[in-house]
C-alpha cells in the first residue's frame, strides 16, 4: 500500500485526533493540546507517519482559521462593534501597539535591523484567535470579564492584520523581492503601490458584499436546495480567499472582512449553520499540521536558547497584558487569565513570517527559528491555562474574597437565601414581592453592591461557614434556600446546615443529575433541578397548542414530574454500576410512556375536569395540604369552570 495515498494519510489524521483529543480531555488538558499532540506523535520528529507534506497540509488547513474567522465576522453586525469601540480600540490598541513597541525595542536590542525588529514586534504582537477562543469556549470562561476583554482584544488584533501587512513591503531592504510567493498582482510593484492595493482589496469586499453578495444569496435562498446554499456559503469563503491570495494577503482577513458585511443579511444564520461543520473539522486539521510542523531538529540543536526564547516571549506578552488589565480595572483572577490565555503568538504569524522571508526582511535561518518559536508558544498555551486554573485561579479568587470582611447582619428572618445568581435572583425577588422577609447571603462583591445600588439588602459572606449562618438567625429561622453557583459551595452549606442547624429545612437547587445524586447521598428532601419546571412547562404549552386540553397538558407535565422525580432516587443508588443504570433508565422511559398514555384515556367527568385546587396541588407533590379555605370566590371560580367545560 503506498503510505503516501491520500486515504492513508487522512486516515492517520483521523485515527490520531480520535486517541488524543478524548485523552487530553479526560486529562483536562483541553482538545487544543490533543490536537497539538496528535500532530507531534504523527509528525517527522516522533512517528514519522507525515513528512514535508505536513507543511502542505497546513497551508490546507489554514482554510479552518478562514472559516472561523468569517464566522466570528458574521456575528458581529456593525452596531455591536460601535457599542464595544471602548474595549476593542481602547484595550486592543493599546495591545497591539504596546506590544510592538516592548518586542521591536527587545529585538533591536538584540541585534536586529530596524526593519526586521519592528516586524517581529508587530507579529509577535498577535495572539492566537483559534486556541484561545476554544479554549475559552470549553471552559465556560467567554461570559467572564477576562473573557470578553481577550475577545475585544483578539477582534482589535485580527483587524489590525490589515495594516500591518501593509506596512510590511516598505520595511522590505531596498531592492528586495517582493513578491509573496506563487504569481500575484502585486509581483514587481513598488511597496507604496502593494500598500494601495491592500486597502483596494479591502474596500472591494466590502462593496460586493453589500451590493452583490446579499442579492445572489436572495437567489439562491428562492430555489429552496439546501445543499445548493451550503455550495454557496463555501463558495463565497473560497472565493474571498482565492481574491486575497492573489493580491498577496491573508485569506483569513479577507474572510472577517466579509462575515462583518453580512452581519446584517437575513440569512446570517443559515450560513453559520452550513459553514459550523466544515470550520470544526479543519479547524482540528490546523491544530494537528501546526503539531506536526514544529523542527524539532532545530529545538533540539539549542534547546535552552529556544526555550528561553519561548518563556521570555510569552513571560513580555503576559506582563504588558496584565498591566492592561490592570488599568482597565480586572480582578486578580481575571487579570491572570486576562494576560495568561493571550501570552502566545498567533496562527497570523506563519503568514507574517513567511512574508518576511520572502521579501528578505528577516533571513532563512532567523525566520524558521522564529517560526519554531511560533509553534512552541501555541503548544505550551493549554498548558499554561491548565496552571494558572489549578493552581492560580483557586488561591487568588479564595485570597480575593478573604480580602472583604463578612458583613454584620443585624436582621433574623424566618427564610434564608444562600447565593443569587440566576436562579436565587428569582427566588428572592418573589419571596420579598409575596412580603416574606428574607435574609440574603452571596459571596460576589460585586453582585451585593448591585443589589445594595437597587434598595434591596443583602450581606456578602460564606454561607458554609457556621457562624456566618448563627449571625444570620439559622437557629430560629425555618427554610434555607441554597441556590449558589456550584456543587462544591452548595454541598458545603448542606453539610454545615444538617451539622448545626438540624432545624432548618432544606430547599437545594441542582444543575444536573449527578449533582442531584451526590445531594441525594447527602440526604437533602427538597432538591429543585435548575431547568425542570421550566421544561416542563414549555412541554405543557406545546402540548396545548398542538389541541390538548389545558388541564390535560398540565396534568401529563405534572404525571411526568412525579414518575421522574420517583425513578431518580431508584437510579441515585444505580449510578456506579453503568449498565444496569442505563438498562433500568430505558425501563423507566418505557414505564412512563405508559403511564402517560394509560392517563389519557380514561374515562373522565365533570368533576375530574374542573380545575379542583386540592387535586393540582397533589398532583403537584403536596398530598399532606390540609385544609383549603372554600372561599366564596374560589367556590365562584369552580363553578366557572364546571360551566364552561
Amino acid at each position: 500500500m503506498n503510505e503516501h495515498s491520500f486515504f492513508f494519510t487522512a486516515m492517520i489524521y483521523l485515527a490520531a485526533a480520535v486517541v488524543c483529543v478524548p485523552v487530553a480531555k479526560k486529562l483536562g488538558l483541553g482538545s487544543v493540546l490533543g490536537y497539538l499532540l496528535a500532530g507531534i506523535f504523527i509528525g517527522p520528529n516522533v512517528m514519522g507517519f507525515i513528512g514535508a507534506e505536513g507543511q502542505d497540509i497546513l497551508h490546507f488547513a489554514e482554510f479552518g482559521v478562514v472559516m472561523m474567522l468569517f464566522l466570528i465576522g458574521i456575528e458581529l453586525e456593525p452596531s455591536l462593534l460601535w457599542k464595544l469601540r471602548a474595549p476593542i480600540v481602547g484595550l486592543g490598541g493599546m495591545q497591539v501597539l504596546i506590544s510592538t513597541a516592548v518586542i521591536s525595542v527587545i529585538a533591536w536590542w538584540m541585534g536586529q535591523p530596524w526593519n526586521a525588529a519592528l516586524a517581529l514586534g508587530m507579529t509577535f504582537s498577535l495572539s492566537s484567535t483559534a486556541i484561545v477562543l476554544q479554549i475559552l469556549k470549553e471552559k465556560g470562561w467567554m461570559p467572564s470579564a477576562a473573557g470578553q476583554s481577550a475577545f475585544s482584544v483578539l477582534l482589535f488584533q485580527d483587524i489590525a492584520v490589515i495594516p500591518m501587512l501593509a506596512i510590511f513591503p516598505l520595511l522590505a531592504p531596498v531592492g528586495a523581492a517582493t513578491s509573496t510567493g506563487g504569481h500575484t498582482f502585486r509581483d514587481g510593484l513598488s511597496g507604496w503601490m502593494q500598500t494601495l492595493m491592500v486597502f483596494g482589496a479591502v474596500i472591494t469586499i466590502i462593496l460586493a458584499g453589500r451590493y452583490l453578495v446579499r442579492p445572489l444569496l436572495r437567489l439562491v435562498a428562492q430555489v429552496r436546495v439546501r445543499e445548493l446554499f451550503t455550495t454557496f456559503a463555501l463558495l463565497l469563503v473560497v472565493g474571498i480567499s482565492v481574491l486575497m491570495t492573489l493580491v498577496g494577503l491573508s485569506p483569513a482577513l479577507g474572510a472577517f472582512l466579509g462575515g462583518v458585511v453580512l452581519a446584517n443579511s437575513e440569512y446570517r444564520h443559515e450560513l453559520e449553520s452550513d459553514i459550523e461543520p466544515f470550520k470544526g473539522l479543519l479547524l482540528g486539521l490546523f491544530f494537528i499540521a501546526v503539531g506536526a510542523s514544529i523542527d524539532f531538529h532545530l529545538i533540539l540543536s539549542q534547546p535552552l536558547v529556544m526555550l528561553g526564547l519561548v518563556l521570555a516571549l510569552m513571560m513580555v506578552k503576559c506582563l504588558i497584558l496584565m498591566g492592561l488589565g490592570k488599568v482597565f480595572k480586572l480582578s486578580t483572577d481575571q487579570n491572570l487569565l486576562f494576560g495568561y490565555s493571550l501570552s502566545q503568538v498567533g496562527e497570523f504569524a506563519f503568514v507574517l513570517l513567511s512574508f518576511t522571508r520572502q521579501t528578505g526582511i528577516l533571513p532563512d535561518a532567523t525566520a524558521s527559528m522564529m517560526t519554531a518559536v511560533v509553534a512552541l508558544s501555541m503548544a505550551f498555551t493549554p498548558l499554561v491555562i491548565l496552571l494558572y486554573e489549578k493552581l492560580l485561579q483557586p488561591r487568588f479568587t479564595i485570597t480575593e474574597n478573604s480580602t472583604r470582611e463578612a458583613d454584620a447582619i443585624d436582621e433574623k428572618n424566618p427564610v434564608i437565601l444562600a447565593g443569587f445568581g440566576k436562579t436565587g435572583n428569582v427566588i428572592g425577588r418573589f419571596l420579598l414581592a409575596n412580603g416574606v422577609p428574607t435574609t440574603i447571603l452571596d459571596l460576589d462583591s460585586d453582585r451585593i453592591d448591585m443589589l445594595h445600588n437597587l434598595g434591596i439588602r443583602a450581606y456578602y459572606g460564606d454561607a458554609s461557614r457556621q457562624d456566618l449562618l448563627h449571625a444570620a438567625g439559622a437557629a430560629e429561622a425555618k427554610i434555607i434556600i441554597i441556590a449558589t453557583d456550584t456543587i462544591d459551595q452548595t454541598t458545603e452549606i448542606v453539610k454545615v446546615v444538617r451539622q448545626h442547624f438540624p432545624n432548618l429545612q432544606m430547599l437545594v437547587k441542582a444543575a444536573t443529575i449527578p449533582d442531584t445524586f451526590d445531594l441525594m447521598e447527602l440526604g437533602v428532601l427538597h432538591i429543585y433541578r435548575e431547568s425542570l419546571d421550566t421544561s416542563l412547562r414549555m412541554g405543557a404549552d406545546a402540548l396545548h397548542m398542538l389541541g390538548f386540553r389545558a388541564y390535560n397538558a398540565r396534568r401529563a407535565a405534572s404525571t411526568f414530574r412525579q414518575h421522574d422525580e420517583k425513578a431518580l432516587k431508584e437510579l441515585s443508588a444505580l449510578r456506579d454500576d453503568r449498565k444496569t443504570y442505563l438498562n433500568t433508565f430505558k425501563e423507566r422511559i418505557e414505564e412512563m410512556s405508559t403511564l402517560i398514555q394509560t392517563d389519557k384515556v380514561k374515562p373522565w367527568n365533570d368533576e375530574i375536569l374542573s380545575w379542583d385546587e386540592r387535586s393540582l396541588m397533589e398532583e403537584e407533590g403536596n398530598p399532606e395540604v390540609g385544609e383549603i379555605p372554600d372561599t366564596n370566590s374560589s367556590a365562584e371560580i369552580l363553578n366557572v369552570k364546571k360551566e364552561n367545560t
